[in-house]
């Protein structure tokens, strides 16, 4: 028999796939008091987890970004977190995963807060390695190299040098544009470049983007989807992309950005 979460899990999971909540409303979802769940989210506010606002709750978000990181983490913010939620039941205990700096994947790091596990984890991400700073079982391996401020990231030579010695049992990539053409892309070389190694050196390799990425252009080439194993991403995706990465035999996870539970469809 499965075995219920507990309240405070309850309320964090339900701030993070619905965002700030009035306290009723939170009292309905785990059928307990309002008296009750005050208590509960001052221990979770406590905690660092929740941030209480006028007669509710929000999950805690890391502070000081960039105004631009923080508009691109905060579009289609819904699907991202829905993505993720999908995304985080393939994670394994004990593997060595690599999230790279897209702001879906960082939407997987946050979800991974909630609920962790014994991970060793990679990233290139200053926004990840906040989220994951000082989580039980996560050992958290942050490259070293250049700041890429648009997007609170490090990227260059050391980073790439770094990773050409690592193997990672499973990627977890972003990406800003996925082309007509079935190319990844990204705006900065820089970035491009670090992100190829990063296919070359992993294993599993799932790509975490939502449907408004595809069909776009950016600049620098990172990969093909052709590399990818996986695709995670929402039911807005049109029917000739679904399509598309159907016949090349991906791992195809289409998600309800409003549904309590992803609807899953794998392919290969």
């Amino acid at each position: 028999m499965d075995v219920l979460p507990d309240r405070l899990t309850q309320i964090r999971h339900h701030l993070y796939r619905h965002g700030t909540t009035g306290i009723h409303d939170l009292a309905r979802v785990v059928n307990a008091s309002l008296a009750t769940i005050r208590r509960d989210l001052q221990r979770l506010e406590e905690q660092g987890v929740v941030v209480r606002t006028h007669g509710g709750a929000a999950i805690a978000e890391s502070a000081g970004f960039e105004a631009g990181f923080a508009t691109r983490e905060n579009r289609g913010l819904e699907a991202k977190r829905a993505i993720a939620d999908a995304a985080f039941a393939g994670l394994r205990p004990g593997s060595t995963v690599f999230l790279d700096a897209g702001t879906t994947v960082l939407q997987l790091a946050r979800r991974l807060r909630l609920t962790p596990m014994k991970l060793t984890i990679f990233s290139n991400s200053i926004a990840i390695a906040d989220t994951l700073t000082g989580v039980e079982d996560i050992q958290l391996v942050l490259l070293g190299g250049r700041l890429r401020h648009e997007n609170r990231c490090v990227v260059g030579p050391l980073a790439r040098q770094a990773i050409e010695g690592l193997w990672f049992d499973r990627l977890y990539l972003g990406a800003s544009a996925i082309q007509p053409d079935g190319a990844i892309a990204t705006p900065d070389s820089d970035e491009a470049a670090l992100n190829a190694a990063m296919l070359a050196r992993s294993g599993e390799r799932i790509l975490l983007a939502d449907s408004s990425k595809f069909g776009c252009h950016s600049t620098y080439r990172v990969g093909t989807l052709d590399q990818i194993g996986q695709v995670h991403t929402d039911t807005g995706l049109s029917a000739d992309w679904t399509q598309r990465l159907r016949q090349m035999n991906l791992a195809l996870h289409l998600v309800a950005a409003a549904a309590s539970r992803p609807a899953e469809e794998n392919r290969r």
